[in-house]
């Protein structure tokens, strides 16, 4: 999943570290979310958006996301 949240974290000034604290997880869940290795759970989500003060939509980039899964299904 297409993700911004390495730059809205760098943004808040907060480490891999610091922000896993602030949502209760690794920080290799920081970690693998910001290489886009993972997916995150909707309280996850919540949780992250929340933390950075930034809408999920820009966060996990939705839009983006939605229309990439939209074309996996087009192409079946």
């Amino acid at each position: 999943m297409k993700t911004n949240l390495r730059q809205a974290r760098k943004d808040k000034g907060l480490t891999q570290q610091q922000l896993a604290d602030r949502v209760y997880v690794t920080s290799r869940t920081i970690i693998a979310l910001e290489k886009e290795e993972y997916n995150p759970s909707l309280m996850l989500a919540y949780r992250l958006s929340l933390a950075l003060e930034v809408p999920m939509e820009e966060l996990f980039d939705l839009r983006e996301n939605k229309e990439k899964e939209d074309k996996k299904y087009e192409d079946l």
